[in-house]
């Protein structure tokens, strides 16, 4: 039992302390309004709490691996992420209009899922091995690396996956030193290039856009997940009418409620005071895992931890952003809340490179 014991202690102090407790009390509140929002579903609730175990226990599986032994894990897992895309362009099951998924007959798997990690480790692997020799061409292999996947995710189509994995390389290369010439220059192009971008849209992305304008013009089509989310946070006013006494979440007028809107449940159920105490916990991850990033002594670490911060922010602002209608929906979950197994494990699996970078710092000096 001692010997247990002694094991099970090594493994727990890996685990960055501050920043399990946030990941657990996001968890929890998590279970909460999931089980709200399902209608106290059997199904639902016990299918989100075997993707927490699972999810948790690769996290803590993670922490305990070393970064340097992490970084090595970067190109052949990059590698077999576009492999597997290429496939999903070639044999992918299709679903509603989009192909996405790859069958493997016990299971389906989004491999684009899988790009959210792979690409940043594999850039952060790229950067760390030309440290010393940094030059013009290396962001430029590391812009090509970034553009394949991005490409082909875009082509499923999938844009809101392709625009969380763009800004995820853009994190990465910015914090390895892209120059601000060239940032700006970009930003300028792309902003010149939008009235040419819309014609290349599909008909569905443009009417997201257009719905984002005037939601009224289709309130029973397009329009309607925007209305329905808006009026149920409306209505949750300054604290909420308590949890499982949402009307618009009880009377089912919010569309994907425990996935991609289940913020909108959130503030209706627990209003104005309980939206900022959400986005404080968020902020209070985001925070941690910038100062992980400013401790860590190598460049994969710093890399790795800063881009992995600026994603949960991203996705917590677009997702946010999209069910208050102030950003077009473009089914982007909300990062420790939504349901989903795939969602979920990729984000802890973020959370244990974080706690990695952190608890690995002495071993990485020596």
């Amino acid at each position: 039992m001692a010997r247990t014991d002694g094991w099970l202690m090594r493994r727990l102090r890996h685990l960055d302390p501050i920043l399990l407790l946030l990941v657990l009390a996001l968890l929890g509140i998590s279970l909460a309004v999931v089980t709200s929002a399902s209608g106290q579903s059997p199904a639902r609730i016990t299918g989100h709490l075997v993707n927490m175990g699972i999810a948790l226990t690769l996290m803590v599986a993670v922490a305990n691996v070393p970064p340097h032994l992490l970084s090595k894990i970067g190109p052949p897992l990059y590698a077999t992420g576009v492999v597997l895309l290429v496939g999903v362009a070639l044999f992918g099951e299709i679903r509603n209009g989009s192909r996405r998924w790859l069958d493997f007959g016990v299971m389906a798997f989004q491999p684009s899922e899988l790009l959210k990690l792979a690409l940043p480790l594999m850039l952060a692997w790229y950067f760390q091995r030309n440290e010393a020799v940094l030059r013009a061409k290396h962001f430029l292999v590391a812009g090509a690396l970034l553009l394949v996947p991005f490409a082909l995710i875009l082509r499923q189509p999938d844009l809101g996956t392709a625009l969380m994995i763009g800004a995820s390389g853009f994190y990465l290369l910015f914090f390895a030193g892209l120059p601000w010439k060239v940032i700006l220059g970009g930003g300028a192009l792309a902003a010149a290039s939008l009235p040419v971008v819309w014609h290349f849209l599909h008909d569905y992305q443009q009417r997201r856009v257009l719905t984002l304008l005037d939601p009224t013009a289709d309130p029973l089509g397009d329009g309607y997940h925007i209305i329905q989310s808006t009026i149920a946070i409306g209505s949750g006013g300054l604290f909420g009418k308590g949890w499982m006494a949402g009307t618009q979440n009880q009377l089912d007028f919010i569309p994907e409620r425990t996935t991609d809107f289940v913020f909108a449940v959130f503030g209706e159920e627990f209003g104005y005071v309980g939206a900022i105490l959400l986005v404080a916990l968020y902020l209070a991850v985001i925070a941690r895992g910038l100062v992980i990033a400013g401790r860590a002594p190598t460049q994969f670490g710093r890399l790795m931890a800063a881009t992995l911060s600026l994603n949960l922010f991203t996705y917590v602002f677009v997702n946010m952003g999209m069910v208050s209608g102030i950003l077009p929906v473009v089914g982007v979950p909300l990062p420790l809340m939504s349901y989903g197994g795939t969602s979920l494990v990729t984000l802890l699996l973020g959370m244990g490179i974080l706690m990695s970078v952190a608890t690995h710092r002495q071993l990485n000096k020596t």
